[in-house]
């Protein structure tokens, strides 16, 4: 997948590291893993044998497309092919739309099933832009699956399969892990399937800038492509976190991997389920690690004094957020939250990926040395409390469909969404008629009808729920509509 190696080698050399070495108690029994003493051996076939079956290999097509793009076009033979271009806007090396059939592209990831009942996480990366997704478990059964929700800030995708009785994965709380622990990446890597490596955890609370939202646990249990979206798991064959990506300089396993904990995991899914979207919560600042700022000034000949060199650095408040209704100023250092000490700003992001606006925290935080406490009621996107719940069509509350060849004809036009039906909705209160052919909205090209509903959710979820509808009436009068997605 595109997040983890997208070039796999012409011959693959797998070394097989098996680890077996068994506890016994004084009666002779193997001990179970949980039990062994610290610091000792522990036996993974258990981890193994238990996280295989919950683990599936991901199929993604994405059908060949005719798209419309816009290329540079070249002033000599556009001279040649139109010698008055120059007088109506054309030639002069400018742009010209062309139409471009994309290949087919096919791709294979990783997933987990977490319920009996077929809802499977994997990563956003493994399923974007799908129009088929086909998953085998691990006994070989194929079964076609949809996608129930996606959220691109952490980069985790549900989907769900039809079935009964399926192998789902114990989910452990992955806070609970600790660095130096054995984990177990398991998945499908460079098209070998039902794969076990091993590793420790190398690190917590990783920060790539990969994702929006991100707080990796880190391993050096190997992971190449086609892990994308696997399981982390405990010596108990518990979920602790989906494998996302690797850090590599050549695109292959390098030494360490990073995974989404279930700490951040369980809440994406969760709101996926209830609202078809991921109610996210924000604190209303931009931060920096301490030290890492501290690091920046010293680069630039100041000596900055802090009072602490753990915690994060408010380097902006937004304007009524929910850090500045509680009074933080930039210039303040988090120490903690809900009395839980935070030194980095990737363990401030996991706290707040579990929330969902309205929830309230407990912030300490330094200002000017001195140690103080506040109340934060954190607040969605935009500005306030209320679940954000992904627009359909329907809010519009009118048909389309798309232009005839005679209509393009007609209107000089090359595409086009006609409104064909108003009844009581955003349109009908917007001013928009039966008749008025939509070409833009958002500034995006719309030609199709899934496209205006890709538009719709986008901006439903937005900032800025509002929809800039620019188009043609079938008189030729050319306008534009603003069309909020909210109640005032």
């Amino acid at each position: 997948m595109k997040k983890i190696a997208n070039y796999l080698l012409p011959a693959i050399c797998l070394v097989a590291v098996v680890f077996s070495v068994a506890a016994f108690n004084k009666a002779g029994a193997a001990t179970p893993a949980a039990a062994v003493p610290a610091g000792q051996p522990v036996d993974l076939t258990v981890a193994a044998e238990k996280a295989l079956p919950s683990v599936v290999h991901i199929k993604y097509v994405q059908n060949s497309k005719i798209k419309t793009v816009e290329v540079q076009s070249d002033p000599f033979s556009d001279f040649f092919s139109d010698p008055f271009g120059g007088f109506f806007g054309r030639g002069n090396g400018g742009t010209q739309k062309r139409q471009v059939q994309t290949p087919k592209k096919t791709a294979t990831g990783s997933g987990v099933i977490i319920s009996t009942d077929g809802y499977i996480v994997t990563n956003n990366h493994v399923v974007d832009g799908a129009d088929e997704l086909t998953v085998t478990l691990n006994d070989n059964q194929e079964h076609s699956a949809r996608i129930i929700g996606t959220d691109k800030t952490t980069d985790l995708a549900l989907i769900k399969i039809d079935g009964k009785n399926l192998p789902a994965i114990t989910i452990a709380n992955s806070d609970d892990i600790k660095v130096g622990e054995w984990v177990l990446a398991v998945g499908n890597p460079l098209g070998l399937n039902n794969t076990v490596t091993a590793g420790i955890v190398s690190a917590k609370a990783r920060s790539l800038g990969a994702n929006g939202v991100e707080s990796f646990i880190q391993t050096d249990a190997a992971i190449n492509a086609g892990n994308s979206g696997g399981a982390l798991v405990n010596t108990r064959g518990e979920l602790v976190g989906i494998n996302a990506m690797l850090y590599s300089q050549t695109g292959s396993y390098s030494g360490y991997g990073f995974a989404i904990p279930t700490t951040i995991m369980n809440k994406v899914v969760d709101d996926l389920k209830k609202y078809g979207t991921v109610q996210r919560a924000m604190i209303g600042i931009q931060g920096i690690d301490v030290k890492n700022y501290v690091d920046s000034q010293k680069d630039q000949g100041k000596e900055i004094d802090l009072g602490t060199m753990e915690g994060i650095y408010v380097a902006k408040v937004i304007d009524d957020g929910a850090a500045a209704d509680a009074g933080i100023k930039e210039g303040d250092v988090i120490t903690a939250v809900d009395g839980q000490k935070v030194t980095r700003m990737a363990e401030l992001q996991e706290i707040i990926a579990r929330k969902r606006p309205g929830d309230k925290l407990s912030l300490t935080f330094l200002h000017n040395k001195k140690k103080s406490t506040e109340t934060v009621t954190l607040k969605n996107e935009q500005g306030n409390t209320k679940v954000v719940k992904n627009a359909d069509l329907d809010v519009l509350g009118a048909n389309f469909r798309e232009i005839t060849d005679a209509q393009k004809k007609q209107l000089n036009i090359g595409y086009g969404l006609e409104v064909i039906k108003v009844d009581n909705g955003k349109m009908k209160e917007a001013g928009i008629s039966r008749g008025f052919i939509i070409q833009r909205v958002n500034n995006q090209t719309v030609r199709t009808i899934d496209e205006l509903q890709d538009i719709v959710k986008e901006a439903s979820t937005s900032k800025e729920p509002v929809l800039y509808i620019q188009g043609i009436y079938p008189t030729g009068k050319k306008t534009y509509f603003a069309v909020p997605l909210t109640s005032e």
